[in-house]
């Protein structure tokens, strides 16, 4: 695939991430709970595992996806490496908050769990882009 189509789609995976993100950040601030399909998403998103030092979990994810997003808009190697690495930390986080939901909280959140798949497809992606060359087929990020 060619750098161009796979920085896009991280740009558009970051987006979705974000759209998730920002809402479960919307709903954090205005204190009801989310729209959900169960009645899992009110609980996590009560729960102490919500906020990490104060800051809801949900808003550092939103920010982390802003940035990725972000570094596709640039086109320096440098830049590209740390959109990468958001990437696979949103991913280490995210595989943490999924295991708990189901190990601490024992409920699911519909919201979460999507925003968790985002990051597992995203990380790949992300990763065959930095590993992509330029239109020129001169490797980008190395």
């Amino acid at each position: 695939m060619s750098e161009r189509y796979l920085r896009w789609t991280v740009a558009g995976l970051a987006l979705i991430g974000a759209g998730i993100a920002g809402y479960l950040t919307y709903t954090h601030f205005q204190g009801g709970p989310p729209v959900c399909l169960t009645s899992g998403c009110e609980v996590v998103q009560k729960s102490k595992w919500s906020e990490l030092f104060g800051i809801p979990v949900a808003l550092l994810g939103l920010l982390t996806y802003l940035s990725i997003y972000a570094s596709t808009l640039v086109r320096h190697p440098l830049v590209k490496q740390v959109g990468v690495m958001l990437a696979l930390v949103a991913l280490g986080f995210n595989a943490y908050l999924f295991y708990i939901q189901e190990h601490e909280i024992g409920r699911y959140c519909t919201w979460c769990v999507s925003n968790e798949i985002v990051s597992l497809i995203l990380a790949p992606v992300a990763i065959a882009w930095l590993l992509s060359a330029d239109d020129r087929g001169r490797p980008v990020a190395r």
